[in-house]
């Protein structure tokens, strides 16, 4: 069974995001992602300072099936980057919504959060993808 966090909000590219404080976000990848991937042995995340755009490539994850991208969520600046997957890239697989959390983002536009898919909203996603 795949899990699911109802504090997160997710996209359909299955990053969630968390809604730190302010208008700071934590983004990472869903546990549903994590399992399809297969066992993750490489992150490549933007820098801190860098600039991401709404669905737009921000880096990549390989796993021992394939190298995917990443893709952001929301727009804004990279302003903490998770430097413990570079290390330990399978914390991902074995925290998905904890320690294995990829980048920080500053907003540039909070209002971005409201297009993204709720719990119910994403557990409907992955279900349709399961049929």
């Amino acid at each position: 069974m795949t899990k699911v966090t109802a504090n997160l909000l997710y996209s359909k590219e299955h990053e969630w995001v968390l809604h730190l404080e302010g208008s700071r976000v934590r983004i990472g990848i869903s546990d549903y992602a994590q399992k399809q991937l297969g066992d993750i042995v490489f992150v490549e995340n933007p820098d801190v300072d860098d600039d991401v755009t709404a669905n737009e490539s921000m880096g990549s994850i390989e796993s021992v099936k394939a190298v995917s991208d990443l893709y952001s969520p929301v727009s804004g600046k990279v302003v903490r980057v998770n430097e413990e997957l570079e290390d330990a890239p399978e914390t991902i697989n074995e925290q998905p919504y904890g320690t294995g959390w990829l980048i920080e983002v500053e907003l540039s536009n909070l209002e971005e959060l409201e297009s993204l898919l709720n719990e119910d909203e994403y557990k409907a996603l992955i279900h349709e993808g399961e049929e």
